[in-house]
């Protein structure tokens, strides 16, 4: 399943907390001229360095597939991300 919502949690030095919520659709629809030129250079780079575009693909596909569930947490003295996708 691909990922529908990315949520990011921010707690500033202060303690204040802030929540971010981000949907993935928008976005992609919004950035999909740059994921145009982003997947011709992708496969000029497959064509260069000798790598299968279509395996290249797939993996890529497979990274996207397994992005539901997964929690990204960064903390660095009183400050805390943490990045949620669903």
């Amino acid at each position: 399943m691909i990922p529908h919502l990315v949520t990011v949690r921010r707690r500033r030095r202060n303690g204040r907390r802030q929540r971010l919520y981000i949907p993935v659709l928008p976005v992609l629809l919004v950035l999909s001229p740059l994921l145009l030129l982003a997947v011709l250079g992708g496969l000029v780079a497959c064509l260069v360095t000798r790598v299968s575009p279509v395996g290249a693909l797939r993996g890529a596909g497979q990274l996207l597939w397994a992005l539901p569930g997964t929690r990204i947490e960064i903390a660095r003295g009183r400050t805390a991300v943490l990045v949620s996708v669903r």
